[in-house]
C-alpha cells in the first residue's frame, strides 16, 4: 500500500488532515499529489509534507492509483465532469464529500464503471483521531485501498447499504460541531456562574476529553456512565433533571435529523 501514487482533488482540511496521516504512516510524500486552486494552499502543503503539488486536476490524476475527492458537494459534478475521461480505468476514487451519490458522481464523470468508494470522515481525523465510514460495491482491492488511507487518520467502519451515510454524516460527520457547542455553552455558564474565562474553557474542554477517553475507553455505553456519575439528589442529577425538563434529547434527534435530510438534499 505505501507504494501506491496517491492524489487529492481539493487541498482543505481534511486533505491536509488525510495527507498528516498517510505521512506519519510512513508514505512518502513524493508518491503524494494535491491539486487545488489556491497557490498560496499548495506552498503550504508541500512544505510542511513535501509533497507534490498542481492546480491541473486532468495532470494530477492521470497515473494516480487512488484519487481522494476532497471537494465541497457542490462543486463535485463539475470537478468530475472536466476530469473524468482522464481517470485510470483502474484507479480507486474516494469521495469525501456529504451527500453526493456513488450513481450521479459516474454520470458526472461520464465513467459507469470507475471503482467509487463513498466515505464520510470527520475532523478529528486532523488529531488521528478521527471516525470515517465507508460505502463501496467496488471489489475488495478498491475498498483495502480506501481504508488504507482513513485507517491512517482514525478508526473505520462500514456500512452495507449507501443511504446509511446520511445518517453517518448526521451522527458523526457533523457531530463534532455538537460537542463544540456544548462546550463552549458550558464555558459560557461557567462565566456566568464567576469563573474567569481561561478557566472555564480549561474545564470544559478537560472534561469533554475525560468523559470522551472514558466513552471510548472504558467499554461502557454512554447511559451507564452517566448514572454511575448521577448520584440520586446531588448536583448532577439537578443538572440532567432540568436538560430533560428542556428536552434537551428531542433537541439534538431534531438536530440529527435536520443534518441527515440536509445530507439528502447535497445529493
Amino acid at each position: 500500500m505505501k507504494q501506491l501514487n496517491i492524489t487529492f482533488i481539493g487541498g482543505g482540511n481534511m486533505c491536509e488532515a488525510l495527507v498528516s496521516g498517510l505521512i506519519n504512516a510512513g508514505h512518502h510524500g513524493s508518491q503524494i499529489t494535491v491539486s487545488d486552486v489556491s497557490v498560496p494552499r499548495l506552498e503550504t502543503l508541500a512544505s510542511a509534507y513535501k509533497v507534490n503539488t498542481t492546480n491541473d486536476n486532468i495532470a494530477a490524476v492521470k497515473e494516480a492509483d487512488v484519487i481522494v475527492l476532497a471537494v465541497k458537494p457542490q462543486t463535485m459534478h463539475d470537478v468530475l465532469a472536466h476530469m473524468g475521461t482522464s481517470i485510470p480505468e483502474d484507479a480507486t476514487v474516494v469521495s469525501i464529500a456529504a451527500g453526493v451519490g456513488i450513481d450521479k458522481m459516474k454520470q458526472a464523470a461520464k465513467r459507469p464503471n470507475l471503482n467509487f468508494v463513498r466515505v464520510m470522515p470527520n475532523t478529528p481525523a486532523l488529531l488521528g483521531a478521527g471516525m470515517s465510514v465507508l460505502f463501496s460495491q467496488a471489489s475488495q482491492e478498491h475498498q483495502d485501498r480506501a481504508e488504507y488511507i482513513l485507517a491512517a487518520s482514525g478508526a473505520t467502519a462500514w456500512v452495507n447499504e449507501e443511504r446509511l451515510l446520511h445518517a453517518v454524516t448526521a451522527v458523526s460527520g457533523s457531530g463534532p460541531a455538537y460537542f463544540f457547542l456544548l462546550a463552549e455553552t458550558l464555558t459560557a455558564a461557567g462565566v456566568t456562574l464567576g469563573l474567569p474565562k481561561a478557566l472555564a474553557v480549561q474545564l470544559a474542554n478537560q472534561t469533554a476529553m475525560g468523559a470522551g477517553r472514558m466513552l471510548a475507553e472504558s467499554g461502557r455505553e454512554a447511559s451507564v456512565l452517566r448514572s454511575q456519575v448521577t448520584s440520586p439528589g446531588g448536583t448532577t442529577q439537578a443538572a440532567i433533571d432540568m436538560m430533560y425538563e428542556c428536552d434537551l434529547p428531542l433537541a439534538v434527534r431534531k438536530a440529527v435529523q435536520a443534518a441527515a435530510k440536509r445530507s439528502k438534499e447535497l445529493g
